[in-house]
């Protein structure tokens, strides 16, 4: 489907969500590294745990499951799939792709840089490698924030395109707090990849509209 040139204009909101985002991700950033076992990452940590039992746990496991790096990849490509072959979108691939492996690439470099380790009481599971920023609350936000962006034009009725919103909004919640509860990641892990993820997901959106408004498109168009 086509637009004529400039009917589809860039949204300004996303540069300012960028740069709040970028400024947000940094403060946290330098609370992490000067006070890696600072008052609110215990106590928001200790709260959350303080509501195991072992069926919450099972839930806690399969969302922090579904937002491994194997389910995410296998979730982008039956996405990918719909886009491809149910509605024949193929640049919209490029975008999705780009979403999750920069957001991917993006979380290796700054775990490297920051190097912050992985609390060590009341874990329920092991994992391995830094801790900040959480890679699967960037990878759910990337993934889901880029699905739901993609998907909003394709879904035309009002409550259809809310019932988009809350699923996204639940699935990054859930795949979070699983972290938290787990014992694997801090809050300000969680909050700091959110933030991280969301800068690189404006900038992704940004160079979309840029794009859709140069060329006169949606991002739909084959």
């Amino acid at each position: 489907m086509r637009q004529l040139r400039g009917q589809r204009r860039f949204n300004p909101f996303i540069i300012v969500w960028g740069i709040l985002a970028l400024i947000g991700f940094g403060l946290i950033a330098v609370v992490a590294v000067r006070q890696p076992l600072n008052f609110y990452d215990l106590h928001i940590a200790a709260w959350v745990q303080s509501f195991e039992a072992d069926p919450l746990t099972g839930i806690m496991v399969f969302f922090s499951t579904l937002g491994s790096t194997k389910f995410t990849i296998v979730i982008a490509l039956l996405a990918m799939a719909l886009l491809f072959f149910a509605l024949q979108h193929r640049i919209e691939l490029l975008f999705l792709a780009a979403s999750l492996g920069g957001a991917a690439l993006l979380n290796k470099l700054l775990k490297l840089g920051f190097q912050r380790e992985r609390p060590f009481a009341h874990r329920l599971v092991e994992e391995t490698g830094f801790s900040f920023p959480s890679g699967h609350a960037m990878a759910a936000f990337a993934l889901y924030g880029a699905l739901a962006f993609l998907l909003w034009r394709h879904i035309r009725p009002r409550w259809g395109r809310i019932l988009l919103i809350i699923f996204s909004c639940v699935m990054v919640l859930m795949i979070c707090i699983s972290r938290i509860y787990l014992g694997v990641h801090y809050p300000s892990d969680i909050a700091g990849a959110l933030l991280a993820s969301g800068f690189w997901l404006s900038v992704m959106i940004g160079i979309s509209q840029w794009y859709e408004g140069r060329h006169g498109r949606v991002s739909g168009y084959r």
